[in-house]
């Protein structure tokens, strides 16, 4: 009868599955033409054939799991950072091993999501608004007027610190990127650029939302929308701004007039139909606002 380093892969599975049936190791043994000790010894785990090549892994669990804790405590930690750390535990070990233990357990280096930072006001401002809106139909929301502004420079690129996370933590709070909105800053609206602030910002509206607005909606009623900056007065906001810098990506601008230049195309490249998805999109954003209580969250 063959020892366990002779089964096959076949004689194997059919171990398995006959131990899953209830069948004792003798029955198995008997069955498929192997000594009982082979059986034994395969279903314990204990083969006696060749021992596995490559070289012998250098951490302990006990160390993977201190590793864990140093990651789970700041995910914006860098390679270097966590390397440190876990050296400081008595984990000895290169760079390219502390990348390979933190892929194995999940995490990936990507760019984190950015939200605003808001306080309990803000959020429950942003609450009462959501449930206040909360049974409002796509045809309503076709009659509102969105209004909002974003930052834009020339290290456009340049993303900042990474953070650690698995899938489907895109936007736990602790691999969140927090941001706050200054009162003034270099800020484009729509396709317009200008350092906003409450003053300023009143200008932009009678001389660019205005005629828009009458262009689009001519003497029928509309609600104009603002966001949650400090400059405006609304509660929350809806725009295309993602859309803006997604398509500026590989843009590589040298001068303001380049970066303006690039952000007026890509945002006259933005189609109905994009506008009408999103507009559509606003009674689930909504039930999302409520299910997080005002935090901020993925629409």
């Amino acid at each position: 009868m063959g020892k366990t380093a002779d089964l096959t892969a076949v004689q194997k599975a059919i171990i398995d599955t006959l131990k899953q049936e209830g069948k004792t190791q003798k029955q198995i043994s008997e069955r498929i033409g192997c000594s009982q000790s082979a059986v034994s010894r395969h279903l314990s785990g204990k083969s006696v054939g060749r021992k596995k090549c490559g070289r012998k892994r250098c951490t302990t669990r006990r160390g993977d799991r201190t590793l864990r804790k140093i990651v789970e405590k700041d995910r914006f930690q860098t390679l270097g950072d966590l390397r440190k750390q876990w050296t400081e535990s008595g984990v000895e070990t290169s760079r390219a091993t502390v990348y390979r233990r933190v892929q194995e357990m999940g995490y990936r280096c990507r760019i984190p999501q950015v939200k605003p930072l808001l306080n309990q006001k803000q959020r429950q401002k942003r609450l009462t608004w959501a449930t206040e809106k909360q049974h409002w139909t796509v045809a309503q929301w076709s009659k509102v007027l969105f209004s909002d502004e974003s930052k834009f420079c020339m290290s456009f690129g340049n993303q900042g610190a990474r953070v650690w996370r698995k899938t489907g933590e895109r936007e736990m709070p602790k691999c969140l990127k927090s941001s706050v909105k200054y009162p003034q800053s270099v800020m484009v609206w729509g396709a317009m650029s200008a350092a906003v602030n409450a003053a300023s910002y009143q200008e932009i509206l009678e001389h660019f939302m205005l005629p828009s607005a009458e262009k689009l909606y001519g003497d029928e009623d509309f609600i104009f929308q603002h966001d949650l900056a400090p400059a405006h007065s609304a509660k929350t906001t809806e725009n295309l701004w993602d859309i803006v810098k997604r398509k500026l990506r590989d843009a590589r601008p040298n001068t303001l007039d380049e970066l303006k230049a690039a952000i007026e195309a890509s945002w006259a490249s933005i189609t109905p139909q994009q506008c009408h998805r999103l507009i559509a999109s606003m009674p689930r954003r909504i039930e999302a606002v409520i299910s997080a209580k005002g935090f901020p969250t993925k629409y």
